[in-house]
Order: structure tokens, then sequence, then C-alpha cells
């Protein structure tokens, strides 16, 4: 049996899910986790021989891929700000847009909030928990809880927590419910955005939650459920913000706008110009 070196093996997986309509880059991944390297290291070994158990691991990787499964379900995990999120196909896969909320949110936190104050924060529909894990993290000093209304999904999520050593208070209920009573000075959402009628690749559609994903007949189902139930939950100097679908924004500001006359709203939009999320300061 001829073994193959590391540089033929990315060029059969790289041609290979080339013609059955994949991403080429997805074998640097599916080697880089069997190998336990990072592209660095992947890149200066490029002329190594692979064991043959290596090879066939991967090439069966890639295939499996080529069947539509997502990379991050075949790995168990996403990277996301940083860090190693364990995802499956209960919750949705963090996605580099999410990242830009978070850092959206850091950037107006010390600006609209007092640096001496104890922040209530809640993450509404959090899933793998990625956004309220990554805030209690950068943010140690914030009380931070968490919502879903998948059961499945918050189980990933506190499997998350705990590996990542974030503390947090996770509650299962529909959007805002499971907060009642209370009063947060900041909620951050990356709620189901995406038209029912929307055609998606069979990867995202066949393997993520569809609860996660569609927002209604225009995608935006739930900012409207936010716009009425908002102002009951917020302090009076609160920060509000949401991850939006393209093209979504001057819809969900103008929401907002009606929900918190008094408050700043602005539309930020992503590294590709597109609208990305709403950002509402009381």
């Amino acid at each position: 049996m001829m073994h193959k070196k590391v540089y033929e093996a990315l060029n059969w997986a790289s041609s290979f899910l080339k013609e059955h309509g994949r991403d080429e880059n997805a074998g640097e991944l599916l080697l880089m986790w069997i190998l336990d390297w990072n592209r660095a290291r992947l890149l200066s070994e490029l002329r190594m021989e692979l064991p043959e158990r290596e090879y066939e691991q991967f090439k069966d990787a890639v295939k499996e891929h080529v069947t539509g499964r997502p990379i991050q379900h075949i790995i168990g995990y996403e990277e996301f700000y940083g860090r190693k999120f364990i995802v499956n196909e209960h919750v949705l896969i963090p996605r580099p847009e999410t990242e830009e909320l978070i850092v959206a949110v850091l950037e107006r936190l010390d600006m609209h909030f007092a640096s001496s104050s104890i922040l209530k924060c809640a993450d509404i529909g959090t899933g793998s928990g990625a956004i309220a894990v990554t805030m209690k993290l950068e943010r140690p000093e914030l009380e931070v809880s968490a919502s879903d209304i998948s059961e499945a999904a918050l189980k990933i999520a506190q499997k998350n927590a705990e590996a990542l050593g974030a503390e947090i208070d996770f509650r299962l209920g529909d959007l805002l419910e499971p907060f009642s009573n209370e009063k947060w000075d900041l909620i951050l959402s990356n709620p189901p955005y995406i038209p029912k009628e929307e055609k998606l690749s069979e990867i995202v559609s066949e393997h993520e939650p569809h609860n996660a994903l569609f927002g209604g007949s225009d995608g935006l189902d739930y900012y409207r459920r936010f716009a009425n139930d908002l102002p009951h939950y917020m302090n009076e100097k609160a920060l509000i913000a949401f991850e939006i679908g393209a093209g979504q924004g001057e819809a969900v500001a103008s929401m907002m706008k009606k929900a918190f006359p008094h408050g700043k709203t602005e539309i930020i939009l992503d590294i590709n110009g597109k609208d990305r999320i709403v950002l509402i300061r009381t």
C-alpha cells in the first residue's frame, strides 16, 4: 500500500469536495481534527507521510461531509470567540457574525453603564450557550442568565458553560417567559430570523434545528414578540442587542423605536457590509 503524504490527502479531498459541490477547505479542517494539529503545523508538515489509519479516518470524514453532515457535527465542536463550543443537531452552529454581536456589545457596555455597577445580563434562545458563556468569560462581573425552549439545547449549553468555566443560570422556557417579574440591564438574543420560505443549503436545513432557524413568513415574528414584551423586563438604563438577517435592519429598528421611544436605536453592519445587529440603549 502506497502511503499518502499530507498534501496528497488534501489534494484528493479538495477535488472530491469540489466535485460534490462542497467547500474545498473542509479537508483542511477535518485533517487538523484527526491529527490534532493547528493550521501552521499542517502547512509545515505537508510532505509528511500519513499513517494509514489516519488516512482512512480522513477519507471517511470527507465522504461523510459530502453526504451533507456539517463539519462541526463530525468533529463535535465549533470555535467561537477563540473558544471551542460543543455542538450537535440540537443547537445552531455558532457563526462568525454572532462574534460581531459580542464585540458591539462589549464596546458599548463600558460607555453606557457606570463601571462599578453589577449588571444582570440575559441571553434569550441560547442554543449552544455561545453568547452567554462568552459574555460571562469576557466580563466576569456580569450576572448572566440564559434561556432556551429546547431542553436538549440547554444540556449542550450547560456542558459548554462547565467545560469553559462560566457560571450561568440556565432556564427552560419560551423567549422571556422564564424571566418574568425580573428586571434586566442587558438582554442579548440571536433569535430565529430566516423567512419560512427561504431556501437553505441542505447542510443547514437537514442538520440544524428548525426552531432555531425560522422566524415566520417574513422572519420577523420573534422581534415582534420582543418589541411587545421587552419594555416590561428592562431597567430604566438598559442595553439590548439582537442579531438580525441581512435586509431586516430597518424593520427591526422601527419596531424597537416604537417600543423604546426615548432610547437610541442603531443598526450595525457586519464585515460584509450587511445589516447584522440592532442595538438599543435606554
